[in-house]
């Protein structure tokens, strides 16, 4: 993270107890009321963190994907995305390209509990939830809780499952808990679905509503590795699999500070407005039967901040904008069903707009 004007990265609110490297002195700026963070507005309480400590996590957690991982620093980069801006993240692709792997190295590069499901027809609710189990000893209910009450949940294959079993990580994706018979439960924090899943053209596959993929704050997919990354592959997991010698160096305390963090970096009112023009283009496209909604602005606006947080500034350019809004918005448009026959691509649209669009100076 490096930046030619002088750096100072905030967090906003942090919790105690965020670890010994996010301790700093503090100091007073105040913010507008509204929906954009202004860099001139001196109202709301902020603390400092150790920036070099800040700094050394984020390419800690480059350098632990990239190793396994290879050829693939974007696709990395807008997992990091997702999960600095307290997201989630869909990958999307055809089978054996490293989806499910990526997935393992984010949760073994700290030490949080990590939980699998791999969603097939079958699959109920419960399954993911929990549920309540009798004690035969005094005919009493106990809740077991399902594998959603982990802090990296990996649903792989998501589009496997029927949509009534989908549809069951609504509440979990987008408020942080779960409803089971009646009883409200808060899931632990830091909170990250990474979901996988074939393309719906693929035998045996449900494709997504649209309420679910709108829980969902990026998604794209990995592609194919480059010939002699590919090689490169073949030649290193022949000798060791990385995921084995792949060891954790942070603690969900830490990465939940650094969330925090991203939220304080810097939308001035004017990338504010050019955002909203982007979305409200979308919702008058004549391809397009539905635009980005609220959620899906708010959703681009937090990945936004968080990618220019990875690149080293604590202010939001144009550019931050125009690289997420495909990863952003895509799969929150619905194309109209002559287009879509016309095999138009909401991310072509996108770009169209993207291009269309004034951008602020």
């Amino acid at each position: 993270m490096s930046s030619s004007r002088s750096t100072r990265l905030v967090r906003v609110s942090a919790s105690p107890g965020a670890g010994d490297r996010f301790q700093g002195s503090s100091s007073r700026e105040s913010l507008p009321k509204g929906p954009y963070v202004d860099a001139s507005a001196e109202s709301r309480r902020r603390e400092s963190i150790d920036i070099d400590a800040a700094t050394e996590l984020v390419a800690q957690l480059r350098r632990s994907l990239g190793a396994v991982i290879l050829g693939k620093s974007e696709s990395i980069d807008l997992l990091l995305v997702g999960f600095l801006a307290d997201g989630h993240v869909l990958l999307e692709d055809v089978p054996g390209v490293g989806k499910t792997t990526l997935a393992k190295a984010l949760a073994r590069s700290f030490r949080a509990e990590f939980a699998r499901v791999q969603f097939t027809p079958d699959l109920l609710p419960a399954d993911i939830l929990g549920s309540q189990i009798l004690d035969p000893r005094d005919g009493s209910f106990s809740f077991q809780p399902g594998p959603i009450f982990a802090n990296v949940l990996l649903a792989d294959e998501i589009n496997r499952a029927s949509p009534r079993t989908q549809s069951a990580l609504l509440e979990a994706m987008n408020e942080a808990q779960v409803t089971v018979e009646g009883v409200t439960r808060e899931l632990p924090r830091p909170f990250f679905v990474l979901a996988t899943q074939n393309p719906v053209d693929f035998q045996g596959t449900y494709p997504l509503p649209e309420a679910q993929l709108d829980r969902f704050l990026l998604r794209f997919g990995l592609g194919y590795p480059d010939p002699e990354t590919e090689l490169s592959i073949l030649f290193g997991r022949a000798a060791a699999d990385p995921l084995d010698t792949l060891e954790a160096f942070a603690e969900p305390e830490e990465l939940r500070a650094l969330q925090e963090l991203v939220r304080g970096v810097i939308v001035d009112d004017q990338i504010g407005r050019y955002l909203l023009r982007v979305v409200d283009a979308t919702r008058h496209h004549p391809q397009l039967e539905l635009g980005v909604s609220t959620r899906g602005a708010l959703a681009a606006f937090r990945a936004a901040q968080a990618f220019a947080f990875l690149a080293g500034r604590d202010y939001v350019v144009p550019d931050d904008v125009q690289q997420i809004v495909v990863p952003a918005l895509a799969h929150r448009i619905v194309l109209r069903t002559d287009a879509r026959y016309g095999g138009v691509q909401g991310d072509v649209i996108l770009r169209e707009i993207l291009s269309e669009v004034d951008v602020p100076l």
